[in-house]
């Protein structure tokens, strides 16, 4: 048996050692992610999908989306994958402009940014696309040329993130050695904004922070992550949550292949507190449009973390960075890019 087709049977035993972990869920979304997935013969996808429907309840019409990068997506590959049950494909564009790509060491050219797109675009109506901001070198000028590049494919879901400088990169050493500008934090903030302003106008809800939708295609996946539902993450690395809990397996495929066939789980967890599940609520809820629901706050953790809010948020109120509607605490628009720091703000350090 080659590595493939071991790691798929892997997967479709994990799955089966853990049904009993979603018995009471639903199954609404179904993410491929991390690594490359695109690598999957349309088969071997069904077959995944066909042990999801088996061992769990699944909806009538589940988004089931596949991440890609540009190089991964030949026209042959867009038309395999479109003969699967995939109806949503993720595509890590990062960049319009071969510089960007070139300083990110994207595998990736320009060229097959724009073409992966427009060939998707022809099999698929679901797509999202992911553009980095904040990079070393990206006037605002070419910035707003990527998002009216993006706008141009009238795509219907955009995420966007800041560059972030990894260690033991060429990117790190480049910067180490003043090769390359480093990473400017009010460069991606003015970015960040650009950001929000054009697709505003362009019709696109920022439902979360990073993430931008036409109405009726915010990604469901993303969506119950920030809206702290439970979700089980199966094969090598993939993490878990079931509300009181998160887990984490192996990182190792060979080590992760070896435990399952051996029917051992190949996980760690951690038991969240009742202080780490507010905190985490606190940092999500506030990433997002539905915000953090205080009526929900003093239902699941109690008067005291209520209490402990409400005294805590005056000062950020009184300053415009949060408000209070319909008894929800929101992010102003004036605190948006400064979003994590508030979250972080606001934590509890010492209840239990």
């Amino acid at each position: 048996m080659g590595k493939k087709e071991a790691m798929i049977q892997a997967l479709i035993l994990e799955l089966e050692m853990r049904k009993t972990d979603f018995s009471n869920e639903e199954v609404h979304t179904i993410y491929f992610g991390g690594g490359t997935p695109s690598v999957l013969e349309p088969s071997k996808i069904e077959q995944i999908l066909a042990a999801v429907q088996h061992h769990y309840k699944v909806v009538e019409a589940p988004e089931i989306t596949l991440e890609a990068n540009p190089d991964d997506l030949s026209e042959h590959k867009i038309k395999e994958l479109a003969s699967t049950s995939i109806n949503r494909l993720s595509i890590g564009i990062q960049s319009f402009f071969e510089e960007d790509l070139k300083l990110m060491n994207r595998a990736h050219n320009a060229i097959e940014a724009k073409e992966c797109i427009a060939l998707a675009s022809a099999y698929f109506d679901n797509i999202s696309i992911d553009l980095i901001y904040g990079v070393p070198g990206m006037t605002n000028e070419r910035w707003t040329a990527n998002i009216e590049k993006a706008l141009s494919f009238k795509i219907p879901h955009i995420s966007s993130y800041a560059l972030t400088v990894e260690p033991k990169t060429a990117l790190k050493a480049f910067i180490d050695k003043g090769i390359i500008a480093p990473v400017d934090d009010e460069l991606a903030e003015a970015h960040y904004y650009i950001l929000v302003d054009k697709l505003t106008a362009a019709g696109y809800i920022n439902y979360e922070f990073s993430n931008f939708g036409k109405e009726g295609y915010f990604s469901q996946n993303n969506t119950a992550y920030w809206q702290g539902k439970k979700y089980l993450g199966i094969g090598p690395s993939a993490h878990s949550y079931d509300g009181k809990q998160r887990g984490w397996n192996i990182n190792n495929n060979a080590k992760y292949i070896k435990s399952i066939t051996q029917n051992i789980l190949p996980m760690e967890t951690e038991v969240l507190s009742k202080t780490d599940r507010y905190n985490e609520y606190i940092m999500t809820g506030l990433r997002t449009i539905w915000g953090v629901s205080l009526d929900r706050i003093k239902a699941d953790f109690g008067q005291e973390f209520h209490a402990y809010l409400l005294k805590q948020v005056e000062q950020k109120i009184k300053e415009e960075l949060l408000v209070i509607k319909d008894n929800h605490l929101l992010v102003a628009p004036k605190g948006k890019f400064l979003s994590d720091g508030i979250a972080a703000d606001l934590f509890i350090v010492n209840l239990s």
